[in-house]
């Protein structure tokens, strides 16, 4: 990826499983509920593929109240580490960009990913979630790039790879979690690349910082 010197970051089913944090947090929605979990896992299924995959809609289909999220329940998944150490290696910046839950910065450093993020931007903190643009330009100006020479690694279409792309950044589109269910829906939701893993994404970015494609 030619001229890009940073690499933001979602969190959620990007760096870190979220499998057993999302079964306790729908055991906990649907705690009193005569609701089955299969049809609620169904629906959830459903709605990523027509392209909302966010907790939000599913708890709007079934009129339900929203739970804490439970954080401690994530996982790293394994080559998280590895592959940050070496897009560092490599003379890239990172940052993270994410809705998350206040005391990001602490749980990182629990799951071996401490000290290799310059900027790190959350919703909690910034007090707007993705995919309002704010978030996306107050990241920037703390890392003091412009929206060229950035690219943006996420699983959602329309919470990373939308936003990111309306404001000139490159996007890398990750198939983890229900955000790989969703297909685009209209050109600002096409990433510029797909990978499967994390593994995969240093071959993007090479040693010479994007001279070549």
């Amino acid at each position: 990826m030619r001229g890009v010197k940073w690499i933001f970051f979602d969190v959620g089913s990007t760096l870190v499983d979220e499998t057993a944090a999302y079964r306790r947090w729908a055991a906990e929605v649907l705690a009193g509920t005569d609701i089955a979990p299969a049809e609620f896992e169904a629906q959830r299924r459903c709605l990523a593929e027509a392209g909302d995959p966010g907790d939000g809609a599913v708890l709007a289909r079934f009129g339900l109240s929203d739970v804490p999220w439970h954080p401690e329940e994530e996982v790293p998944f394994p080559d998280a580490a590895p592959a940050l150490s070496e897009l560092r290696r490599r003379g890239y910046s990172l940052g993270i960009l994410a809705n998350q839950v206040a005391g990001l910065p602490e749980r990182l450093a629990q799951r071996g990913m401490g000290g290799l993020f310059a900027v790190i931007v959350t919703s909690a903190d910034f007090g707007v979630k993705k995919p309002d643009s704010a978030l996306f330009e107050a990241t920037l100006r703390q890392a003091g790039c412009l929206p060229a020479e950035a690219a943006m690694v996420g699983n959602r279409l329309d919470n990373d790879i939308a936003p990111a792309k309306r404001l000139g950044m490159r996007t890398v589109r990750i198939l983890q979690g229900y955000g790989a269910l969703s297909r685009p829906r209209n050109g600002w939701e096409e990433p510029e690349e797909t990978v499967r893993t994390l593994a995969e994404l240093p071959e993007l970015f090479p040693e010479d910082k994007g001279e070549k494609e």
